[in-house]
């Protein structure tokens, strides 16, 4: 599948932002959060500025942005406007909660809880979109949804961190936060290498003869290609990566995303204060990077059954 950027950034942004949004939606209520409204302010800021900014590089991705709204009407059938119809709702629950927390001066539990619900909601129904897809065999299995969900807690975890360097953790949380982190990024970590392994060793579900209903005659090849110049189902549908440069990439992936921000989040533990700060700081600025190339691949090594009928041989 082609790896449009715009959606990249979408499944990124929006995936670090829920998870931040989750986590202050379920500990601040609990007073396990500072209850200064400048911590407040700034962690929401955050979270709503990821969410916000990932939507609306979602649009980028669409034909007609005009007809955007029509995204929303099929929620009975469709991942896709369950996920606009989700994310849309999120912004109540989470306006209240922090206009609560900010300018009151008062967490309130309900509205922190309905927040935390729409944003692990949202990453659901994103994550189904791919998951549900029969046509690609390496989005159609049970790894997706686990995946998206732990890197969505990862990523909210490692931009709480330091935030919470800032301001300081109450009493209540104490250490949690700087155990949660590494044991989020090693979950998240164990998640991605078993989708690896997954679609690595998973066979083919779909050849060119069952997509032809061919098959029990003989081999069935391309004779000629069906167009002569590029096409819509080319461009989006028949990207391919080299098994070399995927093979780089992913190392780069478990580098930036998992590997570093993982012996960085033992700084803390080790040295308190500014170096604790630097260390959280660039945990979340590598983690998120390496999340990027994480999802650049998993568009690129996803493969649609509809390119059989242009000389792959399987899918």
């Amino acid at each position: 599948m082609h790896p449009s950027l715009s959606v990249i950034f979408f499944t990124t942004a929006s995936g670090a932002g829920y998870g931040l949004l989750a986590l202050l939606g379920v500990l601040a209520p609990f007073g396990l959060l500072p209850a200064d409204p400048r911590f407040g302010l700034v962690a929401l800021a955050m979270a709503l500025a990821a969410i916000t900014a990932g939507l609306l590089s979602s649009v980028f991705h669409l034909g007609q942005k005009s007809r955007a709204w029509r995204a929303f009407s099929q929620w009975r059938s469709s991942w896709l406007s369950r996920e606009g119809v989700a994310a849309v709702a999120t912004y109540l629950p989470a306006g209240l909660f922090g206009i609560g927390w900010v300018f009151l001066g008062s967490v309130s539990k309900a509205a922190g809880v309905l927040a935390a619900l729409g944003a692990v909601a949202t990453v659901y129904c994103t994550s189904m979109i791919y998951r549900s897809l029969k046509p690609v065999p390496r989005w159609h299995n049970g790894w997706v949804v686990p995946n998206y969900l732990a890197l969505a807690l990862m990523t909210g975890l490692l931009w709480l961190a330091p935030v919470l360097q800032v301001f300081g953790a109450p009493p209540q949380l104490g250490g949690l936060v700087p155990v949660l982190v590494p044991v989020a990024i090693a979950l998240a970590a164990v998640l991605k290498l078993g989708y690896w392994r997954f679609i690595d060793g998973a066979p083919a579900t779909s050849t060119a003869g069952s997509a032809t209903g061919l098959g029990s005659l003989g081999t069935v090849r391309l004779f000629e290609a069906p167009h002569t110049s590029e096409n819509y189902l080319l461009k989006e549908m028949g990207f391919s990566i080299a098994r070399k440069h995927a093979a780089k990439l992913r190392r780069i992936a478990i580098g930036l995303g998992f590997g570093l921000p993982l012996l960085l989040s033992l700084v803390p533990f080790l040295a308190p204060g500014w170096p604790a700060l630097a260390a959280t700081f660039a945990s979340g600025i590598l983690g998120t990077a390496g999340v990027f190339v994480e999802r650049w691949l998993f568009f690129a090594e996803a493969r649609h059954a509809v390119t059989l009928y242009y000389g792959q041989a399987a899918v």
